[in-house]
């Protein structure tokens, strides 16, 4: 494979990390802004990326824009709907607009009243209960209500494939976020000054840092790889590298956020610091689809 992004996909990164940094969250406060998530919504809904597997896209191109969200915060909904897309694309999209529901409570749920789920390779769809809040404080949760009604049945290969991507969408959300929370902590590291020198001057701030950076390398790999694979290797290979992937990220993802956390020292540990909504995202991703080492054939004996 090559690991390299093409030019159409290096302008769509582009893209997607100008929107987040335009209207994504700035504080902890702009997570109340209704009106900036209003605008950040129709901004999403405006470049179609909603529907970007129904439109053909690749795994590699759903997994650069869930990253750059990941990394700004993103809180309108992303995630849900695109996984809702690649599902419904194999029986006919319902008619009002879903988000995705995983063992009966969809993670995304901002502003949708109802939810696809997949169940023994058949396509369900449900209504939601009123979305709301919860530790993510960048997405709303709805259980879904009722019996969901079939909407139609995927052969095992469509059926690996949409977990495979399912796997390496979260992952992709825990690589954004594992680079947010380390360009959060290095920026105050930057500007925090302690007898007289910036704390990031410092060589214990300085490694901590430097190992965070060296993790999201690693993490930046095997995310690649397993995006890659979604399409481009039999489902089963697809999935267990989407498997390992999550594991590693996930990991990543919860040190690199508490290593922000300690860098900003006690105003880390304080509401208005983002880095804890860093880490709630990061462990609620963990916990969409989660994975165990044990799972995974790794070929040892």
């Amino acid at each position: 494979m090559d690991v390299r992004l093409t030019t159409e996909q290096q302008q769509l990164r582009d893209a997607a990390a100008k929107l987040a940094d335009d209207l994504g969250p700035g504080s902890v406060a702009d997570l109340d802004d209704e009106s900036r998530i209003a605008r950040l919504d129709r901004q999403i809904d405006a470049t179609g990326w909603r529907s970007l597997r129904s439109d053909e896209a690749s795994g590699v191109e759903v997994a650069i824009v869930v990253e750059e969200f990941g990394r700004g915060l993103v809180d309108a909904p992303y995630l849900g709907p695109v996984l809702a897309d690649d599902l419904t694309r194999h029986v006919g999209a319902p008619g009002d607009p879903v988000t995705i529901a995983v063992d009966g409570a969809a993670a995304d749920a901002r502003g949708f009243s109802r939810a696809v789920l997949l169940r023994d390779n058949t396509v369900l769809a449900g209504d939601l209960d009123a979305a709301q809040r919860g530790v993510d404080l960048s997405r709303a949760a709805a259980e879904v209500v009722g019996e969901p009604t079939a909407l139609g049945e995927l052969d095992e290969d469509a059926a690996a494939r949409w977990y495979a991507l399912a796997l390496v969408a979260t992952t992709a959300d825990l690589v954004g976020i594992s680079r947010g929370a380390l360009a959060l902590a290095t920026d105050y590291a930057k500007i925090r000054e302690q007898y007289g020198k910036t704390i990031g001057s410092y060589q214990a701030v300085a490694h901590l840092l430097a190992e965070s950076a060296a993790l999201i390398e690693g993490s930046v790999s095997v995310l690649r790889h397993a995006a890659w694979a979604v399409d481009e290797l039999a489902p089963a290979a697809a999935v267990r590298a989407a498997q390992i992937a999550k594991v590693y990220c996930a990991r990543t993802a919860r040190t690199v956020c508490e290593t922000s956390i300690q860098v900003h020292g006690g105003i880390g540990n304080t509401w208005e610091c983002l880095a804890h909504v860093y880490l709630r995202r990061a462990l609620t991703s963990t916990e969409l689809l989660p994975v165990k080492l044990e799972e995974i054939d790794l070929g040892l004996s």
